[in-house]
Order: C-alpha cells, then sequence, then structure tokens
C-alpha cells in the first residue's frame, strides 16, 4: 500500500443518523472497513444484533482492564467503546471508519492525531428528537441525549476537521464520499 491507513471517525449527538450514514458509506465503498463498537446498552426493538458487540458490564470492563480498547466512555449508565486497531478482526480494507459519540473522537484524535473527524449535526433540534423519538429510545434518554447534544455540538464544531449537516441521506453520504477521497489524495 503506497499510503497509511485511514481512520475516519465519524461521530456526533445521537439521533443525527451515524449508523446510517456509516452503513451507506461501508455499502459503497468496499475499501472502508467499520470497526464495530461494543456496548453493554440493550438492544433496542428492531435494531440489527451485528450493530454493536453487545455484552456485559462485566466483560466489557474486563476487556478496560486488558487494555483492549482504543477508546471507551460510559454514557447513560452504559458502556461504549472502540476495540483497539490491532485487535480488530476481519480488518482486510485499506480503511477504518469508526462511527463514535464526541468523548471517544476526542480520544482517538489525541491517540492518532492523523485521523480524521467528521462531526454530523442535525437539520434541527426538532428532527434531532423526532429521529430518537422513532428509533424508540424512551422519553428520559431523549431528553437526556437532547441536552447532551446542546454541550456536545460546540465542542464537535471546534475539534472537526469536516463538519456535515445531515438534513437528506444521499447528499450527507455523497459529501462523506468526497471527503475520504479528497483525504486519500493526500
Amino acid at each position: 500500500m503506497d499510503r497509511d491507513r485511514l481512520i475516519i471517525v465519524v461521530s456526533g449527538p445521537g439521533g443525527v443518523g451515524k449508523g446510517t450514514i456509516v452503513d451507506a458509506l461501508v455499502q459503497r465503498d468496499p475499501d472502508l472497513w467499520l470497526s464495530r463498537s461494543w456496548t453493554t446498552r440493550v438492544r433496542r426493538p428492531g435494531e440489527s444484533e451485528d450493530a454493536y458487540v453487545f455484552t456485559s458490564p462485566e466483560a466489557f470492563e474486563e476487556r478496560i482492564t486488558a487494555g483492549g480498547f482504543l477508546e471507551w466512555t460510559e454514557f447513560l449508565g452504559n458502556y461504549y467503546g472502540t476495540p483497539r486497531p490491532d485487535q480488530l478482526d476481519g480488518a482486510g480494507a485499506p480503511d477504518i471508519v469508526l462511527e463514535i459519540e464526541l468523548d471517544g473522537a476526542q480520544q482517538v484524535k489525541r491517540r492518532y492525531p492523523q485521523a480524521i473527524l467528521i462531526f454530523v449535526l442535525p437539520p434541527s433540534r426538532e428532527e434531532q428528537e423526532r429521529r430518537l423519538r422513532g428509533r424508540g429510545d424512551p422519553g428520559d434518554k431523549v431528553l437526556a441525549r437532547l441536552r447532551k447534544a446542546e454541550t456536545e455540538e460546540p465542542i464537535g464544531r471546534d475539534q472537526a476537521d469536516y463538519l456535515v449537516v445531515n438534513d437528506d441521506l444521499d447528499r450527507t453520504v455523497d459529501e462523506m464520499m468526497t471527503i475520504i477521497a479528497r483525504e486519500r489524495c493526500r
């Protein structure tokens, strides 16, 4: 390979469509590989079994102790974490995509300054709330995620390499594919 592997971090508050965007990116580009995060939260109704590696708090904590995460955080009473790149199975594609919360994105950028941070924003707070409710989040979790978004967005805007507003999925994915192509040419 004539260039280093890209680490593309897709971050943003809950309900902006990170998972849908990343799934579309990986489907379109065979040179992208999605690292599945681990979580201790319960699967949402209708959520794919492979959306995360769903695990127990005990197993997650054992992996923390063993140094098995590139980044991890606790949010709304659950752990979320990304396996270290050297511990990823099936990472045959040249570039890795991480779909993670802002705290994790900051950890990755500290460890890998060359990582590309794309911060995704909702078109409006009302649309973000509609998406959160539509995916089955309980009311108290929706409100907590909306409050967290108010504090995350200024930080994400400041630290991101690129900002993308997800107001139209196809346009958003096209914009992100252009960003990735530009970064591959550097």
